[in-house]
């Protein structure tokens, strides 16, 4: 067999490549659709240490600091369900997740980033009741957006 011209997986979320007259061909691309499948608009369960006993084909976990069972050993990286497996993800710079559970967006940048949601404007001698209502509108529609966690 001819010298790959590429390292045998991709760089960034570690997709198999194919070569020329590789056997049985099928199994890697079935596993890089697998793995496009999990990471295009990334919609994860929650957190968690231990694999949910009964999990859906398909769903995806961020793996906590205390992994273990079938994601020992995998902390800090995203775990979906594929064919009855565990396929692992560790996260990139820019990835974005959606939580199913409540709906916000999390980004990762050294660690995931949730943007904690501000205190709405109070007290004070004048009240400006328009500004308020303004303020308070834009941090509805961020929280609406997923971008603010809910109250």
């Amino acid at each position: 067999m001819s010298e790959p011209m590429f390292d045998s997986r991709s760089p960034r979320h570690e997709l198999p490549y194919l070569f020329p007259g590789q056997a049985q061909k099928e199994g890697h691309v079935n596993e890089a659709l697998a793995r496009i499948d999990a990471l295009l608009h990334m919609l994860v369960e929650g957190a968690a240490n231990v694999p949910p006993s009964e999990p859906g084909e398909g769903t995806s976990w961020l793996i906590g600091p205390d992994a273990t069972g079938d994601w020992a050993g995998r902390s800090g990286q995203i775990a979906t369900l594929s064919a009855g497996n565990w396929i692992f993800f560790s996260p990139r710079a820019g990835m974005h997740v959606t939580d199913r559970v409540t709906g916000q967006c999390m980004r990762y940048r050294n660690g995931w980033q949730i943007p904690a949601r501000p205190d709405l404007p109070t007290g004070g001698t004048t009240a400006d009741t328009e500004a308020r209502a303004a303020i308070s509108a834009i941090v509805d529609v961020l929280t609406q957006a997923g971008l603010l966690a809910a109250e």
